[in-house]
């Protein structure tokens, strides 16, 4: 009894000493890091334990427009990228013809790198001596002005990061979503269409319900990614994003280790705290959301 017992241990031991290793012990040391002030990371010494480096890392402007940047990004991109992917899974679970072919074709940005996508937009709106860029020269065929997309006005670049971001996350959440709609039982739609009842009821009724699990996930995902978004704005705007206006949470913790100003572990502690917090909370609303409008089956 006491062998089958600790035999399920033994086969989760390789896991856990990976999950002590690269998780828990890292979270339980950046936890420490944040709380020690005036960490000096070549000699290793502190003067004490208190909340200065998170009433620092509160007060920094570059932390306050990363701040922005990042809840900008996810108001605008979680929602739209979720409702965009299911508009164009519902067009594609209605077809047969070419449904392999453009679900495919669909697919292609999320295995493409994720800068060389950044390179190709920056083509398509960054404005230069010698060009306009290909949305400019759209833009001014309707009659408007140029707009500098990469190194003009905020709205203009944070529109090109929200365009890029939804862009980037797409394809994966059309892929889970056609899934989820393939998966429903067709019976469901076939008495309520024996009943008379109208498409848009058969929606709200039958599919949204049934496919709510598949949407709580990518919207949970969806808020957890945005958070985290970094490599979206350096591959549009570059490693100075300080200087462009741009960076994101990630991105401000990056460069407190490591950037021109870097050197700071206590300071991009205190701020990847701030983070795991923010997204803590927005998760745990999001389960007790869910209780109401998610419907297992």
């Amino acid at each position: 009894m006491k062998n089958s017992n600790l035999k399920p241990w033994l086969y989760l031991l390789p896991a856990i000493i990976f999950l002590v290793l690269f998780m828990v012990y890292p979270l339980v040391d950046v936890f420490i890091y944040s709380a020690e002030e005036e960490y000096n990371s070549a000699s290793q010494t502190y003067s004490g334990i208190g909340t200065y480096n998170f009433s620092y890392v509160l007060h920094d402007p570059y932390f306050l427009q990363a701040l922005k940047n990042t809840f900008i990004l996810v108001i605008i991109t979680v929602p739209l990228s979720t409702g965009i992917a299911l508009l164009i899974s519902l067009g594609l679970n209605s077809i047969t013809r070419l449904r392999d072919f453009f679900q495919t074709t669909f697919f292609l940005p999320y295995v493409t790198n994720t800068l060389a996508v950044g390179l190709v937009f920056m083509i398509l709106f960054k404005k230069t001596a010698y060009s306009e860029g290909m949305v400019n020269l759209l833009i001014n065929a309707f009659g408007g002005k140029s707009v500098d997309f990469i190194d003009g006005p905020y709205w203009a670049k944070m529109f090109v990061l929200c365009f890029y971001t939804i862009w980037i996350v797409l394809p994966f959440k059309i892929l889970i979503l056609t899934s989820a709609l393939a998966s429903v039982n067709q019976d469901y739609y076939n008495a309520a269409k024996v009943d008379g009842t109208g498409k848009f009821r058969i929606f709200t009724k039958i599919t949204l319900p049934m496919i709510s699990p598949m949407l709580f996930y990518l919207v949970i995902t969806g808020f957890i990614g945005a958070f985290k978004a970094y490599s979206d704005s350096v591959a549009l705007f570059g490693t100075d994003l300080n200087a462009a206006g741009m960076n994101t949470i990630v991105g401000y913790v990056y460069d407190m280790l490591y950037g021109d100003s870097g050197g700071y572990p206590s300071y991009a502690s205190a701020a990847a705290v701030i983070l795991f917090a923010i997204v803590l909370t927005i998760t745990c609303i999001n389960l007790m959301v869910s209780k109401k409008h998610v419907h297992y089956t």
